[in-house]
């Protein structure tokens, strides 16, 4: 399966929605457009997780890098609505004590 993303400003933030299999092969895909957002939509950036069916540690490392530059700027990254087999990575290796994890992308951008 591919990986589609589709970014849109809400309030105050941008989000990206992520959908398919974020690995090896499409991570880099995320990886610019996540450095896009925020250099162009400002630096507060939900990704919205609800329609991503599996994620590797590459997808992490991207989920790392949003933060350190998001943070960098002044900013933030929340992480809404991830899937039981994302949330369990996100748990698993401590992810979800860095990068807050939220039911859903508004409950995600009222909290950034």
């Amino acid at each position: 399966m591919k990986l589609r993303l589709a970014r849109h400003a809400l309030g105050d933030a941008v989000v990206v929605a992520v959908e398919g299999e974020l690995d090896l092969f499409t991570a880099p895909f995320l990886r610019d457009e996540v450095r896009d957002a925020i250099k162009q939509d400002g630096a507060k950036l939900v990704l919205d997780l609800q329609q991503l069916s599996f994620m590797d540690s590459s997808g992490l490392s991207v989920l790392i890098e949003a933060w350190r530059l998001a943070t960098g700027e002044g900013g933030g990254v929340s992480l809404a609505a991830p899937q039981a087999p994302v949330a369990r990575i996100l748990r698993t290796t401590g992810l979800d004590r860095r990068i807050k994890v939220y039911s859903d992308v508004d409950s995600a951008v009222g909290e950034i």
